[in-house]
């Protein structure tokens, strides 16, 4: 079995080129890699065209999609039965290939695979922040080694707080391909993805073994929405709609897991202060609504 590896790329090339030579570090020769690349940097297409390595691939957009449409554009380039849609600046551990395959014959057919990983900082440091530690330790599930979920277990589990990192996942190409990114999400369309796919009947396998590196910066989108507030009106309109949609799917827990969406809330809690100094009353209103506000 072969895993396509999709990175779809814009940004940095130092961090780029570090996420490719981890793909070709793997242990597991069972990979092959599709760069597209949405940016304009120089020296980039030389770069590739120096690897001789035929597993790895490389294109350049005529136009730049934008991080959706390049998204869309790699699933649909993805030929071989699973894909991952790696982080253009994460890292794979030399057995993440090896890891995820050998789930995948544990349990044959399942849609997802979410495989242990680690988070680094924007110089490679492995770090540990307050953000990844509450979701450890507050709404990550307790997995000794391996475990399959679904159903509305997974799903609430997920609404409750979101504990997966998307880029580490590896999908099944034809699951990911039946849905579809939402162009009305920016910040929470990975939870949106991997909802839709749980209603359509699709499981998650979580295993604890480290083999993945998620890069956290700083200063991200998310981040920066975050202190004006527009993560959070995306993320209330979206709690609102799919509490909805569990509670049309006879999946109470779930509904009202999305009602309280109690880590967004909590999220935005901390958030507040730091809007208050920077003096973002926008902020501070939608940040206030979303943590303090009804669930519906």
């Amino acid at each position: 079995m072969i895993v396509d590896i999709m990175l779809p790329y814009y940004g940095s090339v130092p961090l780029m080129q570090a996420a490719v030579r981890s793909v070709m570090a793997q242990s597991d020769p069972g990979w092959r890699l599709t760069v597209v690349d949405d940016g304009t940097e120089p020296g980039v297409p030389e770069w590739f065209a120096q690897i001789t390595d035929e597993r790895v691939r490389y294109q350049r957009n005529e136009r730049n999609l934008g991080v959706t449409g390049n998204y869309r554009k790699c699933v649909g380039l993805a030929e071989h039965e699973y894909l991952v849609m790696m982080g253009t600046d994460d890292i794979m551990h030399p057995n993440y290939v090896a890891t995820v395959r050998s789930v995948i014959e544990q349990y044959p057919g399942v849609g997802m695979v979410q495989p242990g990983v680690e988070i680094i900082d924007a110089t490679g440091t492995v770090v540990s922040t307050l953000a990844d530690e509450v979701k450890r330790r507050l709404y990550a599930p307790r997995v000794e080694s391996r475990e399959l979920m679904g159903g509305e277990d997974l799903a609430a589990s997920l609404l409750r707080g979101c504990w997966f990192y998307f880029p580490s996942i590896c999908w099944r190409t034809d699951a990911l391909k039946a849905v579809d990114f939402r162009d009305e999400f920016q910040v929470i369309q990975d939870l949106a993805l991997v909802i839709d796919l749980i209603q359509r009947g699709e499981q998650m396998a979580v295993d604890t073994t480290l083999c993945f590196q998620y890069r956290r910066h700083a200063v991200s989108k998310s981040a920066a929405d975050a202190i004006t507030g527009s993560r959070f009106t995306e993320a209330r309109a979206y709690f609102v709609d799919v509490a909805r949609r569990m509670d049309e799917q006879g999946w109470p827990r779930a509904a009202r897991a999305a009602r309280r969406y109690l880590s967004s809330r909590l999220h935005a809690i901390t958030l507040l202060p730091t809007a208050v100094l920077a003096g973002r009353m926008t902020g501070v209103k939608s940040l206030s609504r979303h943590a303090f506000g009804p669930g519906r």
